[in-house]
């Protein structure tokens, strides 16, 4: 499979790529490039989320943590006095830092469940409602967001299956098919329960037909369609 270096570098620059026909088609700003390359990175880290604690695992795990640390911080800002906040913002990077991550490493195994794309889903619906929900993004910019964590994703798994692949020899490695599958067949019940959490996910989520109808509008050109981005909803 990609090492980490491999798997960073291409994801941003799929990040870049795909930020670049958006902005091209009026979907995103200019100025918010930087944000949904950087999703597109975490995305394509995510489905390593399930290997041995090394490195790599850590620093997704700390990413994953600040993430959620601001979250708490932008959802909770009006509710909490400010010292209160900040303690529950550092439970918060604690728990998913130390906490979920070590929940990881005992009940996960690595090209398993979370090298699929039933997981690619289940994050890109994840973040959707984070993103509208905690975040209080419009339905359209939270779409974009678990859309562009998809992207990340699946460029990961494209790159796993790619380097599966001996051109030198002429002959697939033992890990061919261990990352492009629709879920786990080798634990039937992790696949099971992801694909729960992904119907709950999508059933909590708001409804796709305002990017439907942004993105048919961006590709049919018509520059009469206006939004606001990241206006609340």
């Amino acid at each position: 499979m990609a090492n980490f270096k491999t798997h960073l570098s291409l994801s941003a620059a799929a990040g870049i790529a795909a930020t670049g026909i958006a902005v091209n088609l009026q979907l995103i700003a200019y100025t918010h490039m930087p944000w949904f390359i950087f999703l597109v990175v975490v995305g394509g880290m995510l489905p390593d989320i399930d290997a041995d604690n090394s490195r790599p695992v850590k620093l997704l795990f700390s990413l994953l943590a600040i993430l959620g640390m601001f979250a708490v911080l932008h959802a909770f800002k009006n509710d909490y006095a400010p010292h209160r906040l900040l303690m529950i913002a550092a439970a918060s990077y604690l728990l998913v830092r130390y906490g979920v991550a070590a929940l990881f490493n005992r009940f996960t195994e690595h090209r398993g469940v979370f090298h699929s794309f039933l997981a690619a889903l289940f994050f890109a619906l994840q973040a959707t409602c984070i993103s509208f929900y905690f975040l209080h993004w419009n339905a359209v910019d939270a779409w974009l967001n678990g859309v562009f964590v998809a992207i990340g994703f699946i460029v990961h798994l494209l790159l796993d299956e790619i380097y599966s692949v001996d051109l030198s020899n002429s002959r697939m490695k033992k890990s061919f098919g261990t990352a492009m599958k629709l879920c786990s067949y080798r634990n039937i019940m992790a696949s099971v329960l992801m694909l729960v959490c992904t119907m709950a996910l999508y059933w909590l989520t708001p409804s796709p037909l305002p990017l439907v109808k942004v993105s048919k509008a961006a590709f049919l050109g018509n520059p009469s369609i206006a939004r606001r981005y990241f206006s609340p909803s």
